[in-house]
């Protein structure tokens, strides 16, 4: 028999919960429940708990996305599981088909080596801290970068410190003797070596990671890999990827030949001349070059953050590695994984069309005001009007909060948002912060309890306390 699953909703979002389920031609059975409440959002634990009856006939219960509950209590409570939906019915099928894909996206086989390019001229303390927010990033190892012509006395010491730290280290310099220093402080990688070098790998155990001698010279990087592969040593071979207009299309190449005629060579790509050298968001950057070490299979990437275009790049190159991950593992699109690298653009920016906004707008009986985006604009309503607009200082005089300060701030706040959102075809919704994906940290949520009181509830009780 199909799974059945009963959807616990409000009065006012129950027909159209319904319309969805009955359009998606779900392969499950399904029943919607309204348990009370006008607005499924304000669905509480305790009212659950309440007034859902017992024994629940279904396999699964779902609730509202934005439902404050512990699902395990309420799991244990019944004896059904409890999941939470997406927090817009028009995601529901999107919801169901990204649940037949991979759900775990704690996999990957690419490690991040993050530079810190500047790691010379930073105390050892700096290098750590720098350390704990890259590592906490996603970064697997941390690469000292050292810089030409600058003395880097407590390189030694650094590496010691992170690694009693439980890092993993590299040390990237052009100098033999600064990175003999880095092998025998017990750096784990060496980076980057040519066949003129190779006698340091005999005096240190770190893993080298090799380039050609002259830059595109594969040959060369061949000999020195042949060489390493005559002593049984392991190590890392990085053809250099160029940037655009200095050769980007053939520096592809050299990695697509590599892995042609070398097809069980450990690789690196570092990813920095890209990133940092071009003008453009990076998580698209980001996203078609692991997309390119994902199908070339190469498992290294170095990362770096200077420019302030980059400051998220760590995590950018994170989510990528698992989404390519999860998509090759399925020999699937890199799609509905996850949107964090979708930081500007929302692929579904507008949940409802405009007449289903004022149909919603007609059942609405309080002053409370909505706001909700649609393609045609910013909607604002409540039981006096609904009105609608491209830019939102032409709603302002129709709102009627001149004398009151506290909801004037609040609806400003909540309008600039949504004009944003609007305009760069982002989701809204009203009171929760905007999602920039991996671009910035978002807020923390506690699924489990309803947020606290607004800036206008606020306002409105400490005016009452007078």
């Amino acid at each position: 028999m199909a799974e059945s699953i009963l959807f616990l909703t409000g009065h006012l979002a129950r027909p159209r919960l319904e319309a969805v389920l009955a359009g998606m031609k779900a392969s499950f059975a399904w029943k919607v429940l309204d348990i009370g409440v006008k607005v499924a959002a304000l669905m509480t634990e305790e009212i659950i708990a309440r007034r859902l009856p017992k024994p629940v006939e279904a396999d699964k219960i779902m609730l509202p996305g934005r439902c404050r509950a512990d699902l395990a209590r309420l799991s244990e409570r019944f004896g059904v599981p409890f999941l939470r939906g997406p927090d817009e019915l028009k995601d529901i099928p999107g919801f169901f088909g990204r649940a037949r894909k991979a759900s775990d996206m704690t996999k990957y086989d690419i490690q991040i080596f993050a530079e810190i390019v500047d790691a010379s001229a930073l105390s050892v303390e700096a290098i750590l801290a720098r350390a704990e927010g890259y590592s906490r990033a996603g970064a697997n190892v941390i690469d000292l970068g050292c810089l030409p012509d600058t003395p880097f006395p407590h390189l030694e010491e650094a590496v010691q410190a992170l690694t009693a730290k439980g890092y993993k280290t590299s040390v990237d310099s052009a100098d033999a003797a600064e990175l003999l220093r880095g092998g025998k402080a017990s750096a784990d990688f060496l980076l980057s070596l040519n066949e003129d070098m190779l006698h340091l790998v005999d005096e240190v155990k770190s893993t080298p990671v090799l380039i050609p001698k002259e830059h595109g010279d594969m040959a060369s990087l061949y000999r020195a890999m042949d060489a390493l592969d005559a002593r049984g040593r392991a190590y890392l071979a990085d053809p250099v990827l160029d940037p655009i207009n200095f050769g980007f299309m053939t520096s592809l190449e050299r990695y697509a030949q590599l892995r042609r005629e070398r097809p069980k060579a450990e690789m690196l790509m570092g990813t920095g001349n890209l990133t940092e050298l071009t003008d453009a968001d990076t998580t698209g950057i980001t996203a078609v070059l692991l997309g390119i070490a994902s199908e070339l299979h190469i498992r290294n990437v170095l990362v770096v953050q200077v420019s302030p275009h980059t400051r998220r790049t760590v995590e950018e190159h994170d989510l990528a590695r698992r989404i390519m991950y999860a998509a090759r593992a399925d020999h699937d699109l890199p799609k509905d994984y996850a949107s964090g690298l979708l930081a500007l653009h929302s692929r579904r920016p507008f949940p409802q069309t405009p007449e289903e906004i004022a149909e919603a707008a007609r059942e609405v009986r309080d002053k409370n005001f909505r706001i909700e985006t649609a393609e045609d604009g910013i909607h604002i309503y409540n039981r006096d009007g609904h009105h609608i607009a491209d830019e939102v200082f032409e709603l302002y005089p129709k709102l009627e909060v001149e004398k009151d300060g506290a909801h004037g701030f609040y609806l400003g706040v909540e309008l600039a948002r949504a004009e944003i959102a609007w305009r760069l075809a982002k989701r809204y919704a009203q009171d929760e912060p905007l999602d920039w994906g991996v671009a910035a940290d978002a807020p923390a949520d506690d699924k489990t309890r309803l947020r606290e009181a607004g800036h206008t509830l606020i306002a409105k009780k400490k005016r009452q306390a007078l």
